[in-house]
């Protein structure tokens, strides 16, 4: 079993090796899950008993360390405000909940094997594996931050084509080269040839060399149309654990505006602000924000630019005469109020464009499965906690400014869900604006990793990304997944950038992951093939 534990354990480290941020190493996922095939092969050909447990476990270790030394930046953010022994345990539910999904594959995958042959196994791997990934993208404790395909963020040259298939093409790529490498390395260990070695080298050279290509070949000829709009993007720089009480919201827009004014243009179209850059004590009030002295500042400041308009971030809330929504919360004996992550675009005309959070970070901004957990809320709001969380809106919504340029306002943890955001671009959107507050992480790879996934979005609906991040790594990216500039960690900073805007969508923003769902009945199958009973 050691010797098992060791293979586990080395696929673990080739995973974490070829995993952002380290530069241009996305190809060891090729072969990184060589060795765990090879100990579960072993666990299923010996006379031990448990194999299904072994298969379990081994697997489970494998994603628990390499997941672990991933998103450590996890327990960082925790253990900034939180005892330590707590921050632990609430980082334990994200280094943990993926690897025992994980390992669920993999045992499905061992008790396919004893009724199937090998070939339709690996099938039923692969398809459990990616709807593992689609689960804990869709369901109350989603956390998509490391669905297999993301691996490519560091060399993203390589995946062209995830304007086709998305971040499951990824997936499902690196899996079907583990796996014939996987039979390869096998044969030679012992000695058989079950599938003709040429013909797996082949086989195997032509599922690496051909997307590879096609990639490169895309990469190098893709022209972007000309369409120029100037956009601004702001990095305040302002510490999150120390904002409230250190600094004050008029100094807080100040800064704003002062960095915004030193790079901007007589063209300017958008200054993008981060995630939480308008905000008050109590928070704002949709309905109320015009006769707030915040909203006049803004408007005086874009006096200079003809058609500027600010996209920022705003802590706001709406109050109700009823509970309109599960998420808001008692206010007094006859209303109801809200509270909203969300963004604002505020241009020289009267109207108000806002959109809500929807993505929200489970435990953190929403009560996961609170329909079910119901029975605590009087015990959440006994202490003075939220009952239902941050306030949410179904679907993204894109913001026009007069001009008729749509942004998508993606907040923060949105960026993540590439389906979500195509969607702003079905709706019209022509450039991606991404804002975020990745402070609470402190200087750690999970800021890094945060910007490297927003290339792939920027591939999947070739759209420029603009990201203004508060205390992470603010900047540009064009349509082919480059980063053209980008601020330096911890510096207060602003940039500027001509983009060019763009209105074709891609296959993937018109269809989304259309992969996930041949993969879905294809698990559905496999299971179907577990639940029968063997013919004798």
């Amino acid at each position: 079993m050691k010797n098992k534990i060791i293979l586990a354990l080395l696929s673990a480290f080739l995973l974490w090796l070829g995993w952002p941020p380290v530069p241009y190493s996305a190809p060891v996922l090729f072969v990184a899950f060589v060795p765990l095939l090879v100990a579960i092969e072993q666990v299923i050909r010996s006379h031990e008993n448990n194999k299904g447990r072994q298969v379990f476990w081994l697997s489970f270790l494998t994603g628990f360390v390499w997941n672990t030394a991933s998103i450590y930046w996890v327990y960082n953010a925790m253990n900034a405000y939180l005892p330590g022994y707590i921050s632990l345990l609430i980082a334990l539910i994200p280094f943990t909940l993926a690897p025992l999904l994980m390992a669920t594959a993999f045992r499905l995958y061992y008790q396919l094997r004893k009724k199937k042959s090998i070939v339709y196994s690996f099938v039923g791997l692969v398809s459990f594996w990616l709807s593992y990934e689609f689960l804990h993208q869709s369901w109350d404790l989603a956390f998509p931050w490391m669905t297999l395909g993301n691996g490519f963020a560091n060399f993203h040259q390589l995946v062209q084509w995830y304007s086709i298939t998305g971040v499951y093409g990824g997936s499902l790529w690196i899996w079907m080269v583990n796996i014939l490498l996987f039979l390869l390395i096998w044969q030679k260990m012992n000695k058989i040839e079950a599938i003709p070695n040429l013909r797996l080298w082949i086989i195997t050279l032509l599922v690496v060399t051909i997307p590879t290509v096609l990639s490169l070949v895309q990469y190098n000829t893709f022209e972007e149309h000309s369409n120029p709009s100037e956009i601004v993007v702001v990095q305040p720089n302002i510490d999150p654990y120390q904002k409230f009480g250190r600094i004050t919201p008029e100094e807080q827009l100040k800064t704003l505006i002062a960095l915004s004014e030193k790079v901007a243009k007589p063209n300017t179209e958008f200054f993008i602000w981060p995630e939480t850059a308008i905000s008050a004590q109590q928070g704002i009030n949709e309905d109320e924000f015009r006769s707030q002295t915040a909203y006049s500042r803004i408007i005086t400041f874009l006096d200079k630019y003809k058609n500027g308009n600010v996209l920022s971030g705003i802590e706001s809330y709406r109050v109700y005469n009823a509970q309109k929504t599960p998420t808001a919360r008692k206010w007094s004996a006859n209303t109801y109020v809200d509270a909203f992550n969300a963004a604002v675009l505020v241009d020289q005309s009267s109207k108000l464009q806002f959109y809500h959070k929807s993505k929200l970070v489970p435990g953190v901004e929403q009560m996961p499965f609170s329909d079910a957990l119901a029975f605590m809320k009087p015990l959440f709001a006994h202490f003075g906690g939220t009952t239902g969380g941050y306030g949410s809106q179904e679907e993204p919504s894109v913001f026009y400014a007069a001009s008729g340029i749509g942004a998508a306002p993606v907040i923060c943890y949105e960026s993540i869900w590439g389906d979500y955001v195509a969607e702003y671009a079905r709706q019209g959107a022509q450039f991606i604006a991404i804002v975020t507050n990745d402070g609470w992480w402190g200087n750690t790879s999970g800021k890094d990793q945060h910007l490297q996934y927003a290339k792939l979005r920027a591939i999947e609906n070739r759209r420029w990304v603009a990201r203004s991040a508060n205390t992470g790594i603010s900047g540009f990216i064009n349509q082919r997944g480059d980063i053209v500039q980008k601020t330096t960690w911890w510096q207060p900073d602003a940039l500027t950038q001509e983009i060019n805007l763009n209105e074709e969508l891609t296959f993937y923003t018109k269809h989304g992951d259309l992969l996930i769902y041949i993969v879905l009945v294809s698990s559905l199958f496999s299971l179907l093939l577990i639940i029968i009973p063997k013919r004798k």
